[in-house]
Formats: structure tokens, C-alpha cells, sequence
């Protein structure tokens, strides 16, 4: 009888097994097994299965290992490019070698991420560059485009993911001369398709594969039909991101743009033979005259669309300046047909003035049903219009994907054949995918509910090495003095342990008074060595994680990370590096959020509740993502502070705090106290 594929999997995490020959941290754990022999079960029969597996269980090896086994062709997506660069670098070459397989690799990110040789050209004679650093930058990414061979700008060390330049040097679909570029050939974005379609394992992440399901042009269309095995790793974001693509979006950004390549493209191609400044000045004023319709609105205001214009906007000046932007996009299409002969760039210049101007139109009539519709106000306007979830895609164009349009294409590559849709083996994969057996929280929106289930414990021993301590005389989360005092926890943790500290807020505003507070309260500090404060924004993300990582060396104390939003999640400092935990509030999902309110009401209308089936879960599910930055490895040790007596107080805590991982309870501020001081013997021991 031949080995099946479970078997294989067993030998290799058996103690002893090839696993542990190959990795020195390697030990046989009973939840990684587990995982492992259901991946392998769900490769072989086809089908859809959903794992949580807690922190510590070691779910990348659970799924890779048995993906490489099958011998199948796979695809790898996972949350964010800082991971795919993990995935692909560090765990897939070390399981290839450790397994002895014979398997080609492969990266395709969006193509954001590479250089693209034709900007870069125009670049060089781009005589309004951003500011003066720029030509120093310019002249260091020229340097290096002569000697990489991927192009990918991850490569590149110390650029600011924040650089001006970035646009500049990179292609998007609207730009993108395609197979007219005078670069084609070398072209980067083209050279890393190649090769996912030549691969056996493509590293993808989520926001490529849903870019390619809402206009086909990742390269994703020729790659998922041929694909026998399909994992998303860091899979709670799969909804969210989804539903970023999915909808329809318009910027006055876009439109500036737009007019800032037609005036380069037309005085450099074509002057004199189109009113090239007054097609630019039509356009750029009715970006204008959109951005002032808004009026005065604070900065990150997000404006629910209910009906012909926005919330508090007058309806008629609105879809004026609609109409505007509309005709000034058409216009800016006639002017460039009379020249599409001239130059590639002026076809696709013409066909993005046309797709602009669709969706102008498109913005003028009613929001589709089961869409929600805003506008988010910044310096710029950005229109847009969401799925309120991404169920129907998935089922329709996700999980039937090769029996539809892609196939019928005839999306095959190098004879490979197209495996059945019954046979293709999904697999969705998280630390945390919601609070109940179900993970409803996650099935519901992804279109999932039929999906075969599994939940995996963290093998951590919780009550041991972590404490959970909610301060019980606090002010309330509304109070004035809530951030103030959330501060002063903070920096006295902080100060006994010499920094090691993160602080999780839940809004902007709470995370710049934090800041502010805790590096006043360390200025007060009689001590010669005082723990340095990072706030989020004042430096570049990577910098932050990796400043905070470095820990305290001798002579200089460690540091404080005030930081929202992305830090909940994918922020790993395992180790003495981060010791104190501490979250400003519970996560509720912000009530006045146009996507929130119009999900809530969706529920409303079912019968259901939208507080115990929308905005619990979703609390319990970051509050989770948080929590879990402070224990990454059985040897951590830390205390996790959460500074909203809501906790302990309502009758809904008791579920949210059910969803944490099963720290012991610091009952009072002596015990916190108490807890920092075991910390803080233990680093001097």
C-alpha cells in the first residue's frame, strides 16, 4: 500500500522526523500536528477548511509542510508584503532543503512594489521633483536598478516607504504602457509573472489577489486555474482588504494625477497640437471645485452618501461638481484621441481619462444595493463605494473560480491542466478568527458557512508567564482625564523596566496626548538613563518596530511604543524586548464609520443584533490581536494591562475577556505593581 500524504505528514513532525533534524528550535507539538494532518486531509479530498490556530502553535509549518508533500501546485497569499517577504525567504527555503524537494519558488507582489525602468527614465528629467533629498535618492535607485534582478524596492535598504519618490519611479494599471513600453522587455512587474507561472509555490499577498478579482490584471487570472492548493495565511484580514477592491473609488488625488501626466506627456510629445494647459486647467479646477463642495470638514471625517450627495452637503453643488469632473475627464479623451498615434503614452492616457470618467458617471447615480457609499475628507477627496461584505464574491468568483470566465480564457500554462473546482483544496488560516466554536465572525463574511472548521490551542502555559491587570478605580473611557492616566500606568511600568513597553490606542487622538503625556512624565524623571518614547508617525513603521526590537543595551534604556491601528496585529518582539503590554480601550468598531453603521443596520433589519453580533465580536477579535503581542514564545513572560473598566464592570466583559488567551488576573494595583516588580527582578537576575 503506497504512503498517503497524512503519513508523510505524520513522520515529518514526529520527534525525530526530518523537522527536527532540520530546525534546531523544533519540537513535536500535539495542536501542530493536528493542523498539519487536517491540511493534508483537506489537500487530498478537496475542499474548504478553517483553522485558528493560537499564538505558539507554529500554523506556518502546519500549512507548508503538507502543501509541499502533495507534491500539488500552490499558491500562498498572506497579509501583508512584510510577510510574503518572511514566507518566501525564510520558511519556504528552509522547508524546501530540510524536505529535499525539488520545487521552484516564486514572489509576485502588486506592481507598487517593483521599479519600473520607464518611470525611472522620466523621473531623470523630472524637473519638479518633491524636495531636495529627492535627487540624492534618485541617484542611489539608480545605482541599484543596474544590479537587481528582481526590482523589487524591499530590496533597497533605507528607502522610506514614505518617499515621495515611490509614485514616481513605480508603474500603476493606469499608467502602464503595457506591451508599448520601451522597457517591455526587462520590465520587472513582467519578469516576476513569468516566473509565478514557471513556479510550483506562488507567494502572493491579499490585496494582489483581490486587485486581480475586481479588474484581471495581477496575472492571477492565468495563475489560480492552474492551482491545486490555495492558503491564506493571516486570513481575518481577507474581508477588509476584499472589500477595499471590490467596490469603486475616485480621488481627487487620481485626478491630479492624471493631469500632471497629460501636461508632461503632451508638452513633451505632442506641443502645440493640443490646448494641453487648458485641458489640465478643466480637469484640475473640477478637483478643485469637488474638494471646496465639501466645505469646511475636520480631516479623516468620513461623510455617509445617502442619496444624491453626501451627508450635510448641498445636493445641486455637489452633482455640479460631479458633472464637472465628469466633462473635464471627457474632454481630456477627445483632446487625446486626435494624437493616440503619436505615442503609447497618450493611448493610455486616453483610456484612463475615459475609465475616470466612467466613474464619475458611475458616482452620479444611485449607490448599488448591498453597497454602502462615502467620502473620506483629507487634503484630498476620495470617493468611495463598499460591498458590505465580500460572501458573494467568494462564492461566486472565488471558490468557483475555475469552472468560470478564467477558464473559459483558456488560462492554461505549459500544458498544465486545471484542476476540478470539487477537488482544489482552500485553506483560511488565522491566530484569531473570532470568540465562538463557530468563527462566524469570520465565516459569515468570507461566504464560508459550509466550511469544515478546526480551533487550535496555543501550547502556552498563560497563567504562568503572562498577567491581566484592569485598573478598577480609572476614569471611564469618555472621561476628559482617560489618556492622561492611561499615560501615567504606562510610563510607571515603563520606568521600573526600563522601557520594554507598548501602548495600543484605539484612535489617533488618544495616541498623540499618550505620547505627549509619557515623555513629559519621563522628563520629570530623576534618573540618568530614561526609556526612550516612539510614537507612531514620527518615523517609518520599520524603523519603530526595529528601534523598539533592539531593547535596552547597556547604558541606554529600552523603549516605549505608542502605536494604533496596524501595530494591534503583525508586531512581533518576542523575548525581553517587550514586557508590558498596555491597550488605552476596549476596540469597538467606531459607530459613525459609513461601512460599520451600514452593516449594523443590515443585521437591525434581520432580526438580529448588530452590538452582540457586529461590534462584541469585533472588539473580542482585536482585542485578541493585541493582547497577543505580548507573548510570543513559551519562554516570554509580561503583563497585559487594559485600562476600560467596561471589562470588568458590564455584563458583555465577561465575553470579551472569555476571548482572551487565559492569563492569571492581577487583581489590584498591588498586584500589578507586584507583577512589574517580578519583571523587572528577573531582567537583573
Amino acid at each position: 500500500m503506497s504512503e498517503t500524504l497524512e503519513d508523510k505528514v505524520r513522520d515529518a513532525f514526529a520527534q525525530g522526523g526530518v523537522l527536527s533534524r532540520a530546525a534546531e528550535q523544533f519540537r513535536e507539538r500535539s495542536g501542530q500536528t493536528e493542523m498539519a494532518l487536517a491540511v493534508a486531509r483537506t489537500i487530498e479530498d478537496g475542499g474548504v477548511l478553517v483553522v485558528e490556530a493560537g499564538t505558539g502553535v507554529g500554523k506556518t509549518f502546519s500549512y507548508l509542510v503538507p502543501a509541499l508533500l502533495s507534491g500539488e501546485r500552490v499558491l500562498l497569499s498572506t497579509a501583508t508584503k512584510t510577510l510574503q517577504d518572511q514566507l518566501f525567504g525564510r520558511d519556504l527555503p528552509r522547508l524546501v532543503e530540510a524536505l529535499e524537494l525539488p520545487v521552484r519558488t516564486a514572489l509576485l507582489k502588486g506592481r507598487a512594489s517593483y521599479l519600473c525602468l520607464h518611470r525611472l527614465d522620466l523621473a531623470r528629467h523630472d524637473a519638479s521633483l518633491p524636495e531636495r533629498g529627492s535627487l540624492r535618492t534618485l541617484a542611489k535607485i539608480e545605482q541599484w536598478s543596474k544590479a537587481t534582478r528582481t526590482g523589487d524596492l524591499a530590496e533597497l535598504p533605507g528607502l522610506d516607504e514614505r518617499s515621495p519618490l515611490i509614485p514616481l519611479i513605480t508603474s500603476t494599471r493606469e499608467n502602464c504602457l503595457g506591451a508599448q513600453c520601451p522597457q517591455f522587455k526587462p520590465c520587472h512587474v513582467n519578469l516576476a509573472r513569468r516566473e509565478a507561472l514557471a513556479a510550483d509555490v506562488v507567494v502572493i499577498n491579499h490585496h494582489l489577489f483581490f486587485a486581480d478579482l475586481a479588474v484581471r490584471e495581477t496575472g492571477m487570472a492565468e495563475l489560480l486555474p492552474t492551482v491545486s492548493v490555495v492558503v491564506f495565511d493571516e486570513a481575518h484580514q481577507l474581508n477588509e482588504t476584499g472589500v477595499q477592491f471590490l467596490g469603486a473609488q475616485l480621488g481627487s488625488g487620481q485626478a491630479l494625477d492624471f493631469a500632471r501626466d497629460l501636461l508632461g506627456a503632451g508638452l513633451q510629445h505632442a506641443r502645440g497640437l493640443v490646448d494641453w494647459q487648458q485641458l489640465v486647467a478643466a480637469v484640475e479646477r473640477a478637483a478643485r471645485e469637488l474638494r471646496l463642495a465639501v466645505g469646511k470638514q475636520w480631516p479623516g471625517t468620513k461623510l455617509r452618501w445617502v442619496g444624491p450627495s453626501p451627508e450635510g452637503l448641498d445636493a445641486q453643488v455637489w452633482q455640479d461638481a460631479l458633472e464637472a469632473l465628469q466633462q473635464a475627464f471627457e474632454m481630456a479623451a477627445e483632446g487625446l484621441d486626435t494624437v493616440s498615434e503619436i505615442s503609447p503614452d497618450f493611448v493610455r492616457l486616453y483610456e484612463r481619462a475615459q475609465q475616470l470618467a466612467k466613474r464619475a458617471a458611475r458616482f452620479a447615480l444611485p449607490c448599488e444595493t448591498d453597497s454602502v457609499r462615502w467620502v473620506d475628507v483629507g487634503t484630498q477627496l476620495r470617493l468611495v463605494e463598499s460591498p458590505l461584505d465580500i460572501a458573494e464574491a467568494m462564492r461566486t468568483r472565488v471558490l468557483k473560480i475555475g469552472s468560470g470566465a478564467a477558464r473559459e480564457e483558456g488560462d492554461e500554462e505549459e500544458g498544465r491542466a486545471a484542476p476540478e473546482d470539487n477537488g482544489r483544496a482552500w485553506v483560511f488560516t488565522s491566530a484569531t478568527l473570532g470568540d465562538e466554536p463557530t468563527l462566524r465572525w469570520f465565516t459569515e463574511p468570507c461566504g464560508l458557512g459550509d466550511a469544515e472548521v478546526l480551533r487550535v490551542q496555543s501550547p502556552f502555559d498563560y497563567a504562568a508567564q503572562a498577567g491581566l491587570y484592569v485598573p478598577r478605580a480609572f476614569p471611564k473611557p469618555n472621561d476628559a482625564a482617560h489618556s492622561t492616566r492611561v499615560a501615567q500606568l504606562a510610563a510607571r511600568g515603563a520606568a521600573e523596566l526600563g522601557g520594554r513597553t507598548l501602548v495600543l490606542t484605539t484612535t489617533l487622538r488618544a495616541l498623540r496626548a499618550i505620547g505627549d503625556e509619557m515623555k513629559q512624565q519621563f522628563e520629570r524623571l530623576e534618573a540618568d538613563v530614561r526609556p526612550e518614547v516612539l510614537v507612531q508617525g514620527e518615523l517609518p513603521k520599520r524603523v519603530l518596530m526595529d528601534r523598539f526590537r533592539e531593547g535596552a543595551d547597556a547604558g541606554r534604556a529600552g523603549c516605549v511604543l505608542v502605536a494604533s491601528a496596524s501595530f494591534w496585529e503583525g508586531f512581533d518582539a518576542p523575548g525581553d524586548a517587550l514586557q508590558l503590554v498596555v491597550i488605552d480601550k476596549l476596540p469597538f468598531p467606531p459607530p459613525n464609520d459609513p461601512l460599520v453603521e451600514a452593516r449594523s443596520q443590515r443585521l437591525e433589519a434581520q432580526g438580529r443584533s448588530s452590538f452582540s453580533d457586529y461590534s462584541l465580536p469585533e472588539a473580542a477579535v482585536a482585542l485578541k490581536q493585541g493582547a497577543g503581542r505580548l507573548i510570543r514564545r513559551e519562554t516570554d513572560s509580561g503583563v497585559l494591562a487594559i485600562c476600560d473598566t467596561r471589562l470588568v464592570a458590564m455584563g458583555y466583559g465577561r465575553r470579551l475577556l472569555a476571548a482572551l488567551p487565559p492569563m492569571r488576573r492581577l487583581e489590584s494595583e498591588a498586584d500589578f505593581e507586584a507583577a512589574i516588580g517580578e519583571l523587572r527582578n528577573s531582567l537583573s537576575a
